[in-house]
């Protein structure tokens, strides 16, 4: 699980990278739960989160660059 304030730390492309490898690992943890090799099923959900959060601090970014 990642922070909030870790995530504000980093730049633009650094954000970027942190959604796309969560991206990639929700889509795995998403085959794991199809073909029933998933054990915690709680890790879809934070994965989740952790993109949302990712996303959001990455919209504050790019808003504040624009001003």
């Amino acid at each position: 699980m990642t922070k909030a304030t870790e995530l504000r730390t980093k730049d633009v492309a650094a954000l970027e990278k942190e959604v796309t490898d969560l991206l990639k690992a929700h889509f795995g943890l998403r085959m794991q739960k199809a073909t029933q090799q998933l054990t915690n099923h709680s890790q879809l959900g934070k994965t989740r989160r952790d993109i949302a959060r990712a996303k959001t601090v990455l919209a504050q970014k790019k808003k504040e660059a624009t001003k």
